[in-house]
């Protein structure tokens, strides 16, 4: 007796869509499935690869972007959420010839190890700054607990914040 085997039914392509962001100033239209988290859309899509995949759960914060100035783990926002958005990403804040006064600081204070969780952390560090949020060293430490630096390079990243952070409150006074 003579078996017929089927061909496997064909792969359905995934559905996409046209998604607008504004990032660092520049519009771009993508085409990408909704379920796109805003990291992989960063990363894969537009090669700003400044921006980490850490844990892809909101847990290290190395994926941390500024959206309309105010921080967010974008391996938990979908890319679709932020059309309409103004999105800053480490690669934004600064320029090669013109570094931003938060990736100077983590210069000269020698605010990284590895280097891994450096995106993430300036970024953070922005957008407590543009929130009013950060004043005192006990408020960076908790409001920048999200994110992870494993090689212990805390007390220097404090120190880089702080000598900004001292800076604008001077500038407010």
């Amino acid at each position: 007796m003579s078996q017929v085997t089927q061909a496997p039914p064909p792969v359905a392509l995934a559905p996409t869509q046209p998604v607008s962001l504004t990032i660092n100033g520049q519009a771009h239209t993508l085409q990408i499935a909704p379920w796109t988290t805003l990291l992989d859309a960063l990363r894969e899509y537009l090669d700003l690869t400044g921006t980490k995949k850490g844990c892809d759960h909101g847990q290290c914060g190395a994926c941390t972007v500024l959206v309309d100035g105010k921080r967010i783990n974008s391996c938990l926002s979908l890319a679709v959420m932020q059309e309409g958005s103004e999105i800053q990403t480490i690669e934004g804040l600064g320029s090669e010839d013109q570094l931003s006064p938060l990736q100077q600081a983590f210069i000269d204070h020698d605010a990284f190890q590895c280097g891994y969780c450096t995106p993430g952390q300036i970024c953070s560090a922005q957008g407590l700054i543009n929130e009013g949020k950060a004043r005192t060293e006990a408020e960076v430490r908790e409001l920048m607990s999200g994110n992870v630096c494993r090689c212990g390079a805390y007390s220097n990243i404090l120190s880089a914040v702080m000598e900004v952070v001292g800076r604008e409150l001077k500038i407010e006074n």
